[in-house]
């Protein structure tokens, strides 16, 4: 008998373990439902890919994620992933839903006090044309600071993992986040990268005054959760949550990690 939408899972992809930070957000608002989450590690970094390389390469990896998976909605948990694969994703395969990250530039602009708001993401989610659209669109009145780097997301990973990362390194990271203007400063940081809220208490402990570090996967799952309308029949699945790698079985310290979410990993 073909699964019901009730019974298809919600698929979260990113490019490594940042998608958890949505996945946490997506549970809470869809507890009746299956997860599987897929990091897709063999390909990580993404800000190291060409452009059209890493849309061919999603494409066919996503393609055959829903084959597999059949999933009710496709999570893409990355910014970097979505800004460039996103409109062919929708358009590649229109038979299922799909959730988009996307820099919080919009609410950034709107809670401002100062007009001072920084975005904090990989260089390719910096660079790209959509960035600076949403930034014209969104916050023309607003002077936006675009920090890009390259090395957060690994150290977000080796944070998660419980391996030792430095101070000196992360604060390095995010200074340029910090900006003087006459009176004015940042107030609005926002974190375009899904790896980056597992890091949000040592950017605060860094930070040289205090500023909202703005994590958008509150408002993914709430998107999500918009498109698949709650079945007051459904029940919590009896089956777990389970997470998957393109490179293979990970290392010990990943595993206790996915554990921890509560995932099986395959």
């Amino acid at each position: 008998m073909p699964a019901t939408l009730e019974d298809k899972p919600v698929l979260v992809f990113d490019s490594g373990i940042g998608g958890l930070t949505v996945l946490r957000e997506a549970r809470v608002l869809m507890p009746e439902r299956r997860f599987v989450y897929v990091a897709d590690d063999a390909a990580f970094p993404y800000g190291s890919w060409a452009e059209d390389a890493l849309c061919e390469h999603l494409l066919e990896l996503l393609g055959r994620l829903l084959q597999d998976h059949a999933p009710a909605l496709c999570i893409v948990a990355c910014n970097t992933a979505f800004t460039i694969a996103g409109g062919a994703l929708r358009a590649a395969y229109p038979q299922v839903p799909f959730v988009g990250t996307v820099p919080a530039i919009k609410p950034a602009a709107e809670r401002t006090r100062s007009g001072l708001v920084s975005v904090l993401a990989t260089p390719g989610t910096v660079q790209r044309d959509y960035t600076r659209s949403l930034i014209r669109s969104f916050a023309a009145r607003c002077r936006v600071q675009l920090v890009g780097s390259d090395r957060l997301a690994g150290m977000a990973e080796s944070y998660m993992r419980g391996l030792p990362i430095s101070d000196a390194e992360i604060g390095a990271e995010i200074n340029d986040c910090f900006v003087c203007d006459g009176d004015a400063r940042t107030d609005i940081v926002v974190l375009g990268c899904t790896h980056y809220p597992f890091l949000a208490n040592v950017f605060r402990r860094l930070a040289p005054w205090p500023v909202d570090w703005l994590d958008p996967a509150e408002a993914i799952a709430r998107h999500a959760r918009s498109l698949l309308p709650l079945d007051g029949q459904a029940l919590h699945p009896q089956t777990p949550d389970r997470a998957l790698f393109t490179q293979g079985t990970p290392d010990f310290l990943t595993r206790r990690l996915m554990n921890s979410f509560g995932l099986v990993v395959d």
